[in-house]
């Protein structure tokens, strides 16, 4: 599993490029990228939600990054925007600096994952307490606690960006709505 989900990563990304590069952009391939995105991180929020308590935890931010993703998905293709990572009339500076700088994003999105696997290779029973498995793990010198060190602040940036483009994503579709209705 964890090879794959990282292999997946890579993949996504040489394929994301190869898109760019070659002019090869599609709405279905656009669509399909993040439906597959979803699907990987939706699989290990889920298995983690087992491992620790409170399981709570990965649900909610399974909620939140299903429910942000969809929204921004659903209010590009109301404004036309041809990617929804197209957010430069946002007035949110974060918003804009993550979807503006790929080498951030990507390390935001690398984060997540990595600290999904790391929890993920050091559950060893199903009744382990999410931050005594941490404080434990940052406590020790070893690479596992580099890479929960290092990870943090990118896991933690990605969330507020999920909840920042719920939010703006959810204004655009209600401007929509208003204009509409003026429109009739």
């Amino acid at each position: 599993m964890v090879m794959q989900d990282t292999s997946g990563f890579v993949c996504d990304a040489v394929d994301g490029w190869c898109a760019r590069k070659f002019n090869q952009v599609s709405t279905f391939g656009a669509v399909l990228d993040m439906v597959t995105d979803r699907i990987s991180t939706a699989c290990l929020l889920v298995v983690l939600s087992q491992l620790y308590k409170p399981g709570l935890i990965f649900l909610s931010l399974l909620a939140l990054d299903i429910a942000s993703h969809w929204l921004q998905m659903y209010s590009t293709f109301l404004t036309g925007k041809a990617s929804h990572k197209d957010v430069k009339d946002s007035s949110n500076w974060l918003f804009r600096a993550y979807y503006g700088n790929r080498m951030f994003m990507a390390y935001c999105c690398v984060s997540c994952e990595v600290i999904y696997l790391v929890l993920f290779y050091l559950a060893e029973n199903q009744t382990e307490k999410l931050v005594d498995v941490i404080s434990n793990n940052l406590q020790k010198m070893s690479l596992l606690s580099l890479l929960i060190g290092t990870s943090l602040f990118g896991w933690a940036v990605k969330q507020i960006i999920n909840v920042i483009q719920m939010k703006t994503a959810a204004d655009a579709c209600v401007l929509y709505d208003i204009d509409k209705k003026h429109k009739n």
